[in-house]
C-alpha cells in the first residue's frame, strides 16, 4: 500500500543534525508516510546516517552532483508516491502532531484549498532579522495571517508566508514534478509560493508545527544568495508582475537596497530608479528605509570606534 504522505528531506552533509530531523518525521502520530532523504552530493556519510534507521518507510536517494536544495526537492518529488507532499530540512525539527493537525485541517476546508501551512519557532534570529545565537522569532508573524478570501497572489508578491517545512500540499495542487527553480539558491520557497498561488488556494494556520534553527551554513545567512534569489523572483514572474506594477516596484526597491549592501552601487541605482518609476509613491518609504540603514551603519561604526578607544586606553595604562 502506498504511503498517504510523501516527506522529502534534502540534505548536503549536515550529518550531525540529520538523524534528529528524520526522527521527528518518523515519530509523527500520523504514521502513513514515506520519508525520502535526498543526498545532494554530500561528502559526509549521509547514507550511513539514513541506513541506521531500520524503518521501511525510509528511502535514500543520492544525487551525484550537488545542485542545491531546489534541485534536490525536485528529485524527491519525482520519487514521491503519496497523495500529499511535505518537506523537511536537515536542521529542523517537526513538532509532534504536525502531520495529524494538517491532515485534519484539510478535512474541514473547501476542496479548492490545496495547501495548509503553519508557523515555526525559529532560533537564530529575531523578528527584526537580527541574527545571533540568543535570538528567537515566531515566523511568519501571526498578525499578518493569510486569509482565504483575500488576494493571496498579491500578498505573496509582497511577503512570503510559506516556509516549506511548515506546510502540507495536496499532490495535485501544482502540476508536474519540477516545483522549484533549480537556479535559485535562496528564496526558492518564496518564488514557488508566488507561482503556487496562481494554481490553488492556501490556508494559513497560526499554530507552530516546526522548530527551526539557523546554523552557520544556513542559506538565510548568505546575503549574496538571498539577493540572487530575489532577482530570480523578478525574472521568473515577469508576466504576473507586468500587471502588478506596485508589487514589482517594491521588489525592485528591495533588490536595490540588497545590492547596495553588497557594494553593487551601480546595479543598485538601476533597480532603484526602475522601482520608483513603476510606483513613485514608494519614494517616502524608500527614503525611510535608507535612513534606517544609514543610522544602523553609523551606530555600528560608533560602537566599533568606542571599542577601539577603550582598548587604546587600556593599553596606554
Amino acid at each position: 500500500m502506498n504511503a498517504d504522505v510523501s516527506v522529502i528531506l534534502p540534505t548536503f552533509n549536515r550529518t550531525r543534525s540529520l538523524a534528529a530531523a528524520m526522527a521527528s518525521v518518523l515519530s509523527q502520530s500520523y504514521e502513513n508516510l514515506e520519508l525520502i532523504v535526498v543526498d545532494d552530493g554530500s561528502t559526509e556519510d549521509v547514507e550511513g546516517v539514513v541506513r541506521s534507521f531500520c524503518d521501511p518507510r525510509v528511502k535514500y536517494v543520492r544525487r551525484v552532483k550537488n545542485g542545491g536544495a531546489a534541485a534536490a526537492r525536485n528529485t524527491g518529488l519525482a520519487e514521491a508516491r503519496g497523495n500529499y507532499i511535505a518537506f523537511q530540512d536537515s536542521d529542523d525539527i517537526w513538532l509532534p502532531g504536525k502531520l495529524m493537525r494538517q491532515i485534519s485541517l484539510f478535512s474541514t476546508l473547501p476542496a479548492h484549498v490545496g495547501v495548509v501551512t503553519g508557523a515555526k519557532i525559529l532560533y537564530g534570529r529575531d523578528a527584526s532579522f537580527n541574527f545571533g545565537p540568543a535570538k528567537v522569532a515566531f515566523a511568519p508573524p501571526p498578525e499578518g495571517r493569510l486569509r482565504l478570501e483575500e488576494d493571496q497572489l498579491g500578498r505573496l508578491l509582497s511577503e512570503n508566508r510559506i516556509s516549506l517545512q511548515n506546510t502540507l500540499f495536496r499532490r495535485d495542487c501544482f502540476p508536474g514534478n519540477s516545483w522549484f527553480d533549480p537556479c535559485a539558491r535562496a528564496n526558492e520557497d518564496w518564488e514557488f509560493a508566488i507561482r503556487l498561488a496562481q494554481h490553488t488556494t492556501l490556508y494559513e494556520d497560526i499554530e507552530p508545527v516546526v522548530l527551526g534553527y539557523i546554523s552557520s551554513d544556513s542559506i538565510s545567512c548568505s546575503r549574496h544568495k538571498q539577493t540572487m534569489g530575489l532577482l530570480r523572483i523578478l525574472r521568473k514572474n515577469k508576466g504576473v508582475l507586468s500587471a502588478r506594477r506596485k508589487h514589482r516596484s517594491r521588489l525592485m526597491i528591495d533588490l536595490a537596497i540588497a545590492l547596495y549592501k553588497m557594494g553593487k552601487k551601480r546595479r543598485s541605482l538601476k533597480f532603484l530608479i526602475a522601482g520608483l518609476t513603476d510606483h513613485p509613491n514608494h519614494l517616502g518609504s524608500t527614503v525611510a528605509s535608507l535612513f534606517r540603514m544609514a543610522t544602523k551603519l553609523l551606530n555600528k561604526r560608533q560602537r566599533h570606534l568606542t571599542s577601539h578607544m577603550m582598548r587604546w586606553r587600556t593599553d596606554a595604562r
